[in-house]
């Protein structure tokens, strides 16, 4: 069985696999992917091609896959969890811990741990292997998820994360020090055309452009070769205060992908917490924001950077 949505092109010259991930926010753009190679993406019967560029007014028709049944196993593993209702819970993700499976990560996810909390009452939206999870944090960043418990509170938060209306802020250590107090880094990330490990910063007039992405930082203090900062998401893209902060000749203190070679083994990983999370709840409309304090690893590092100024 499938769910069909409907896509209108509105643009001249649009890519359609661009129009799909920017209509389908709530789908990982794998899974975009795979619908091409399914053929369920269509226009007038013709099955469409990532690739292919439309007219206005053109229809395009999507099939959606309906969510498989569930084959992981839940797992009890202790979570914090700040907020829960009906609909959503706001889980804090310690640093370590993967979202959900994927290869060579079957087990001990946060998906394993949220199927044993709330059982069957998950969104199914994202499918079999990430379901509830409406956007993610890298494996060693800590702080706070939105997950959904229904497909009805998913789609509308997936719509508030695709508008930017989501307040997602993050503290980290950065290596050096930035002229500015504040500012805004407004360059677009896509996939790095050599490594497909890494995102990179890619020009909006490249053959494969980069996506667009804007990250606003502020200066916390100010260390002897390092700087806490806090920083603020205006949008949401795979890497990217990683790569944003690394584009600034300052990455992310301990990132053994995007900073230095000789990473700072202690950290086990870059020292960045998604702190604070903001948003509108889908059935009451009310706006709840929710705090995380810095974890120990984070803290105790500042200590350190502390003692050597």
């Amino acid at each position: 069985m499938s769910t069909q949505r409907d896509i209108v092109v509105e643009e001249v010259g649009t890519r359609l696999d661009k129009l799909l991930a920017e209509q389908l926010s709530e789908m990982t753009r794998s899974s975009i992917q795979k619908l091409f190679e399914d053929g369920m993406v269509t226009c007038g019967g013709v099955v469409l091609q990532k690739s292919a560029k439309l007219a206005p007014g053109d229809v395009v028709h999507v099939q959606i896959p309906d969510p498989q049944q569930m084959d992981l196993l839940p797992e009890n593993i202790p979570l914090s969890i700040p907020y829960e209702d009906d609909d959503l819970l706001v889980v804090e993700k310690p640093k370590g811990m993967v979202v959900h499976p994927a290869a060579g990560n079957y087990s001990g996810t946060l998906v394993n741990a949220l199927l044993y909390h709330c059982g069957s009452s998950l969104s199914g939206i994202n499918g079999v292997m990430r379901p509830g999870i409406v956007h993610r944090i890298d494996k060693d960043t800590s702080g706070l998820l939105l997950v959904a418990k229904n497909d009805f509170a998913h789609t509308c938060l997936a719509e508030q994360i695709k508008t930017h209306s989501v307040v997602r802020e993050y503290s980290a250590v950065v290596y050096g020090n930035l002229r500015e107090e504040e500012g805004t880094v407004d360059l677009p990330i896509g996939r790095h055309p050599m490594e497909r490990k890494k995102m990179a910063i890619i020009p909006e007039n490249a053959r494969n452009p980069g996506r667009h992405a804007v990250t606003h930082f502020h200066v916390v203090q100010r260390f002897r070769g390092f700087t806490q900062l806090t920083l603020r998401l205006e949008t949401g893209r795979t890497h990217q205060i990683r790569v944003h902060m690394a584009a600034l000749g300052h990455p992310v203190a301990g990132d053994p992908v995007y900073g230095p070679k000789k990473v700072i083994s202690s950290l086990c990983g870059q020292c960045l917490h998604a702190g604070l999370i903001g948003f509108v709840h889908p059935r009451t409309g009310e706006y709840m924001e929710f705090f995380a304090p810095l974890p120990d690893y984070f803290v105790d590092f500042l200590a350190h950077l502390e003692a050597l100024t």
